[in-house]
């Protein structure tokens, strides 16, 4: 048996995450910080770390480096 690791393509992101997912994930991939992204959508910091969470258990994503990688590749 082998295990093969595959990135999530933007179509399959763009179908799985909810909008206010898709604008938390638009925040943190142009450099905002949680507060910053928070303030910006009207959002507690915990509720943006939430958001960013549940994206990440969605798409198997470890990292903001990688959540960055998606955003660009869904045009956000």
């Amino acid at each position: 048996m082998s295990l093969t690791l595959t990135a999530p393509t933007a179509e399959a992101a763009t179908t799985t995450l909810a909008p206010r997912e898709q604008e938390a994930l638009r925040h943190i991939a142009s450099g905002c910080t949680y507060l910053q992204t928070a303030r910006n959508m009207g959002l507690s910091k915990h509720t943006v770390d939430a958001y960013l969470r549940r994206i990440r258990a969605k798409l198997g994503i470890n990292t903001t480096a990688e959540m960055t990688r998606l955003a660009v590749s869904m045009g956000l």
